[in-house]
């Protein structure tokens, strides 16, 4: 964290940089309960269910916290990314653009993810601590609690500050309604906004609010919040290093 970044990435990961929701873990350990999770992701992600008030409804469903070894039996089962995530992570590295995972995800999923080396690593994480285990050297040196989705404009503030990145330095990218209010954020700063695998939702959002989305990539969803796994899993992550590049004029 000593380095001086001339610019940030700050993404969101659940169907943005890969094919998997926040609550995969749950229903991969507790199957019975897969309906129920979707259906509270949907909510939220559409803006009709606070993350607080989803994370009390997990809470009251998951009869047992998740532990390591039972996330792990999950990562090696489940992990993918979109082809070209961790290119776009390691050439972000490169080039001092600190690249920030911002999401409604579990803390834990990533500690695990960067313990078993599936990542390249990287600089800050936020993410929800409702699973989180014990802290470990492969662990994010700067790791924020996401409490609720409007956190997620509050951290990537926070590192902007702490680094003095101008504003049209900063590169915000989501998918959903959830990543709203972190958009709604950037269009104030001058930030560039990418749409990725964009939903309906975050359209809406957007159009609602006068917010211009810079660039789409990958595939558009319809007014049902889907993609299609196999049509996402066309779009290569390494594509947006050129136009990063040139925005940045790297």
């Amino acid at each position: 964290m000593r380095l001086q970044y001339k610019a940030i990435l700050s993404s969101d990961w659940n169907e943005c940089l890969a094919p998997c929701g926040p609550f995969d873990c749950i229903s991969f350990c507790y199957p019975h309960l897969a309906a129920d999770l979707q259906q509270v992701f949907r909510q939220y992600t559409s803006s009709m269910l606070s993350l607080s008030d989803a994370a009390d409804q997990l809470e009251k469903l998951v009869p047992e916290p998740i532990t390591p070894a039972q996330m792990d039996a999950y990562l090696d089962a489940s992990f993918v990314t979109y082809p070209g995530v961790s290119v776009l992570i390691d050439w972000c590295a490169n080039h001092h653009i600190l690249f920030m995972i911002n999401t409604t995800g579990m803390t834990g999923y990533f500690q695990r993810v960067f313990a078993k080396g599936l990542l390249p690593c990287i600089p800050v994480l936020a993410a929800h601590p409702m699973i989180r285990f014990e802290s470990c050297e492969s662990d994010p040196p700067t790791i924020f609690d996401l409490f609720e989705i409007q956190d997620k404009a509050a951290h990537t503030q926070a590192i902007v500050k702490r680094f003095n990145i101008p504003g049209e330095n900063v590169i915000l990218m989501g998918d959903s309604g959830g990543d709203g209010p972190h958009f709604e954020w950037g269009a104030n700063n001058g930030s560039y906004l990418i749409g990725s695998m964009t939903k309906a939702s975050l359209q809406q959002y957007c159009h609602e609010r006068g917010v211009r989305i810079h660039r789409h990539f990958g595939v558009t969803a319809g007014s049902d919040e889907s993609n299609g796994t196999s049509k996402e899993m066309s779009a290569d992550f390494q594509e947006l290093i050129p136009i990063i590049a040139q925005y940045l004029q790297l």
